[in-house]
């Protein structure tokens, strides 16, 4: 796990978030690692419990698209998962922890208790990946005999300042580059796996605007971009 140096930009010293005239708490970044059972095999999850005041953009399979999160949930799931109804599933485990209101859910096959964590000027990147199933983008995948190891690399960053729905969008996409320089760069022939999912959370504008850029040579866009990076270029490595 990398740790880069992580100081409070942005925010007040004892971790709230000044937005417009709201002052929101800022969650447990790293997310909450907890554990269960399903049919005799022990799972694991991480849950970072956002609380009123946050907006999530995801690709997420339970909660996806742009609006307020109270929470997200990265759940591991068993290889050969064959649920038709995943975020039902989801909602499930969410419910059995105890968290209420919106939320964004995402599964993966991998070893969650594996994730890879990196600070860079307050945001916070926590990858978990599994890459036996992986692939260029634009090439389909042949087909296999028997069941896939796991594949799916997940990424949840948290931000401390409020962005537009624009930089919304376009810290998925530079979250995204970020992934695929770290996969290229362990030596991995590949962009990703074809279940790859992104979940990025900022407090609520209100009122105000937002942060109006999160591409990669902007101020916030590049502080994700290094922590999404450092924490896939992590995750891939011990995989390579």
């Amino acid at each position: 796990m990398i740790d880069a140096p992580s100081p409070a930009v942005g925010r007040p010293a004892n971790g709230g978030c000044t937005i417009g005239s709201a002052r929101i708490r800022l969650p447990g970044q790293r997310g909450e690692l907890l554990a269960r059972q399903e049919d005799g095999r022990g799972l694991h999850h991480l849950v970072w419990r956002l609380g009123p005041g946050w907006r999530v953009c995801s690709s997420a399979v339970l909660g996806g698209g742009i609006g307020q999160r109270a929470w997200i949930l990265n759940a591991q799931v068993q290889g050969g998962y064959a649920r038709l109804d995943p975020d039902r599933h989801l909602a499930g485990i969410a419910a059995a922890e105890g968290l209420s209101g919106p939320g964004a859910g995402l599964m993966t096959a991998a070893d969650v208790t594996e994730r890879t964590v990196s600070d860079d000027g307050g945001v916070t990147a926590t990858v978990t990946s599994g890459l036996g199933v992986r692939g260029w983008a634009a090439v389909p995948s042949p087909g296999t005999d028997g069941p896939l190891p796991p594949g799916t690399v997940n990424i949840v960053v948290t931000l401390p300042v409020a962005l537009s729905d624009a930089a919304l969008v376009n810290a998925v996409a530079t979250a995204t580059e970020a992934k695929v320089q770290a996969l290229l760069e362990a030596g991995l022939d590949c962009s990703g796996t074809p279940t790859d999912a992104v979940c990025i959370a900022a407090p609520d504008p209100g009122t105000e605007t937002g942060e109006p850029f999160a591409g990669p040579r902007s101020v916030w866009g590049a502080r994700l971009a290094r922590a999404v990076h450092r924490a896939a270029l992590d995750s891939a490595l011990r995989q390579s």
